[in-house]
């Protein structure tokens, strides 16, 4: 039964003065370490919202985190439990605990529908971006992924191709299968570009600039919050790019339900 994109329900273009923070924390997963220690890094300017990584931004959970990482995102949901516990979004590691509670946040959590980003990255090969859709783990199985896009600086050719990942992730629910794929596009990363997932009766159907690119089943059938983020490896290093300012500047995101189209 095919589908149509029914109404516009979400919609951000950055182009306030300042981020709604009633639909966006610009913090990474700050129960695993605090609010102040996964601050991101961004500016509005133009339509546009721009997460940066400049030279002295410092790494996520220093000291336990490997590889070292450094990290600007944004996310439409937060939960965790008490300080103490193991219970938080996205742990990185067994018996991993939570360093500042943080009070439950649902900002825009949609339950299927049309998901669409438009951006653009200026990135080397020690870093990435990447917009993905979790689940809002209140209840630890409900963690699966649907990943919109995915890039790593050492996928690009300038100028050429970009391999952009896409796919679901099982991450610890077992009912998500495994289904990422890098797919080789010719495109320039540094160009705007969309990125869009129809995601409905379990089912994601990945686009690029419109053009249909992947398909995969067994989609998550619960709320997912938003993920959106620059991330910098610094052991990926080449040897003189510590300078370098990774940058993912996103026009907007938007959001539609999907109507079914009876077919006769």
């Amino acid at each position: 039964m095919p589908t149509t994109r029914g109404d516009l329900v979400f919609e951000d273009r950055f182009d306030g003065a300042a981020l709604d923070e009633s639909v966006w924390s610009p913090h990474y997963l700050p129960h695993w370490s605090s609010r102040a220690a996964s601050a991101a890094s961004y500016t509005l300017g133009d339509s546009c919202l721009t997460l940066s990584i400049p030279a002295d931004h410092g790494l996520w959970c220093s000291g336990d985190h490997k590889p070292d990482l450094r990290v600007s995102g944004i996310q439409s949901g937060n939960y965790s439990g008490p300080v103490g516990s193991t219970v938080g979004q996205q742990p990185y590691r067994e018996g991993l605990v939570v360093r500042e509670e943080q009070p439950p946040f649902w900002g825009w959590t949609p339950n299927g529908g049309y998901v669409e980003l438009r951006a653009r990255a200026d990135i080397s090969a020690r870093s990435m971006v990447s917009l993905w859709m979790v689940g809002l783990e209140d209840s630890p199985d409900r963690c699966g992924e649907i990943c919109v896009m995915e890039v790593f600086g050492d996928a690009v050719v300038p100028g050429e191709s970009t391999a952009v990942g896409m796919g679901l992730k099982t991450i610890r629910d077992p009912s998500v299968p495994q289904d990422f794929e890098a797919v080789p596009l010719p495109i320039d990363l540094r160009d705007f570009h969309t990125y869009a997932v129809e995601w409905t009766a379990g089912q994601a159907d990945f686009s690029v600039d419109g053009a249909p690119i992947r398909t995969c089943a067994g989609a998550p059938s619960y709320p997912l919050q938003l993920m959106l983020a620059v991330f910098d490896f610094p052991d990926r290093s080449v040897g003189d790019d510590d300078a370098l300012v990774p940058t993912f500047t996103v026009d907007h995101i938007r959001g539609w339900n999907v109507a079914q189209e009876l077919v006769a």
